[in-house]
């Protein structure tokens, strides 16, 4: 697109295809965009999440703390699984089609005068971190949720100066060829968001991990809060939510409560929670309506029913399979579920798809691939689950046709799960969403 976008559907054009001219650079390029942005929301409290899994979950919980105590928040995310906008909210909101052009602007001009002076242009994720920025300035927010994309030490995310407070989710073995091939390694690169003096929540349940992080933080003189597996107790699993207590409160009796049928989200609410309180401080007065904001949250793509006996979750590397098979079997389901799979190449697929075989008894696997360049193909698939299925697999390589064979094999009390790929997620949610207007 040679002549400058004029309209939202043009800048979305524009942004997808970044990735065709450009690449990721280094933090020191990143710095410098921002500069020419002019450093927007530098001055802003910032809750900065890494982690393998769960750092999504984490940040919504952290996000509507905040906004039940009347801060006005701004989160950026990633991936989207519908609508490019979800990558930046404000107010638990993504920003609608006319704020998003207007960021939109502000950084392509910046970003064309870089060009004319020799400075490449940034990365489809740089540029759309530069614009989350640039909008969260423009809605004056007082705190930020900001996610990483990938890592940490080397993520664009982590050009961001000073902030408030740093979080580390549950580390385990994804983006291997990249981050490394040991806990030890990916920890050491999720670790590097951790700043001089600024407090560190982290998930502590991995050993290796929580040594390489507690030596970084102390490292960096840096206060260390780790969440371990005895921070709190599950005192009832449904399939509409979790109710647990937190062993470290001031009344443990208290029950709390996530509507997310997921085991690992109660593990998330617990770090979010010890998120707010070191941001906030400990209210015990404000204890009720910090339990209402965690009940009612809803997150997309994370064991949400979007349907009657119909799941999605984006489980999408080996630790998130372990904790979707552990969160199914909890459920004690009256009978085996159907499960629609698809997963994206830089994936230990295999891995993914071994442990479902041997670790959860299911009804049947419809194998099917995404809209993207990094599908695995359907066919591939389905070679794998024959290899270790004792049940039957169907091959649909087209998502709609995938969800009609698993709806034709189901009986009333059979739950269908889509998991594999967070591009599943949002391809299946999208064809749910195309159904539902026709009717």
């Amino acid at each position: 697109m040679n002549s400058k976008p004029v309209n939202y559907k043009e800048a979305v054009e524009y942004i997808e295809s970044i990735p065709k001219f450009t690449q990721k650079h280094t933090q020191e390029h990143t710095r410098e965009f921002l500069e020419r942005l002019g450093r927007p929301a530098f001055d802003r409290k910032v809750v900065h999440v890494a982690g393998t899994n769960g750092k999504g979950s984490v940040c919504a919980y952290i996000q509507a703390i905040l906004e039940a105590e009347g801060k006005k928040t701004g989160f950026f995310t990633s991936p989207h699984l519908i609508s490019i906008n979800e990558r930046i909210q404000i107010g638990r909101k993504p920003i609608d089609n006319e704020e998003f052009y207007q960021v939109f602007e502000h950084v392509y001009d910046a970003v064309k005068k870089m060009e004319e002076e020799g400075i490449p242009h940034p990365s489809y994720f740089e540029f759309l971190f530069g614009m989350g920025l640039s909008a969260f300035e423009k809605s004056d927010v007082e705190y930020i949720v900001l996610e990483t994309g990938l890592g940490g030490r080397l993520d664009a995310t982590n050009a961001f100066p000073c902030p408030a407070l740093t979080v580390i989710t549950s580390i385990s073995l994804d983006h291997t060829m990249i981050l490394g091939n040991t806990i030890e390694q990916i920890a050491a690169e999720k670790a590097g968001i951790i700043k001089e003096g600024t407090p560190v929540i982290f998930d502590g349940n991995d050993e290796a991990a929580a040594e390489i992080i507690q030596n970084t933080a102390k490292e960096h003189h840096a206060p260390c809060r780790e969440i371990g597996k005895n921070a709190f107790e599950i005192r009832e699993v449904t399939r509409k939510h979790i109710a647990f207590s937190r062993t470290n409160a001031y009344h443990k009796d208290v029950i709390w409560q996530v509507p997310i049928c997921g085991i690992y989200q109660v593990k998330n609410a617990e770090i979010a929670i010890e998120a707010a309180q070191c941001l906030l401080g400990n209210k015990p007065e404000h204890e009720e309506m910090w339990r209402d904001a965690v009940a009612k949250i809803h997150w997309q793509g994370r064991m949400e029913e979007r349907a009657d006996h119909f799941i999605i979750d984006g489980a999408h590397n080996p630790g998130a399979i372990e904790a979707f098979v552990e969160s199914v079997r909890a459920l004690k389901e009256e009978e085996p579920p159907i499960l629609i799979f698809s997963a994206v190449s830089d994936k230990k697929y295999e891995q993914m798809i071994e442990y479902l075989c041997r670790h959860l008894q299911t009804k049947a696997f419809v194998v099917t691939e995404i809209e993207d360049k990094r599908r695995v193909p359907a066919g591939e698939l389905g070679e794998i689950f024959k290899r270790y299925a004792t049940c039957p697999v169907y091959v649909k390589a087209d998502v709609k046709d995938a969800i009609a064979c698993a709806y034709e094999m189901r009986t009333k009390e059979t739950y269908i799960y889509c998991i594999g790929s967070l591009y599943l997620a949002g391809m299946v949610e999208k064809a749910l969403q195309e159904v539902e207007t026709s009717c």
